[in-house]
């Protein structure tokens, strides 16, 4: 380990991530040798991380919902952002007219 990586501790330590987040972000950053030390110390963690690799990580029933309804409010955001600049141009020029 380096003075680097012991001052990323801090700063990672500071977010406050949920400790398995944390265990699943290093399992998928980790080389040959610590990953194969990580699944061993944590075989649940490693299990459920490959599972996860489904679309959106979902797994239940629940959470695929959870994931569509997600989605479905990004694609309405998205389109209102996009919409929103062009209603706001009618209404300036409507106005200068």
């Amino acid at each position: 380990m380096s003075l680097y990586d012991y001052r990323a501790s801090i700063e990672i330590a500071a977010k406050d991530y949920p400790f398995y987040s944390l265990i699943m972000a290093a399992m998928r950053q980790a080389d040959t040798n610590n990953s194969e030390r990580l699944q061993r110390a944590f075989p649940a963690v490693w299990m459920e991380l490959r599972e996860r690799s489904a679309p959106d990580g979902a797994l239940t029933e629940d959470e695929i919902e959870f994931c569509e309804r997600e989605h479905q409010m990004k694609y309405f955001t998205d389109q209102y952002e996009y919409q929103l600049p062009e209603e706001l141009e009618e209404k300036t020029d409507a106005t200068h007219d």
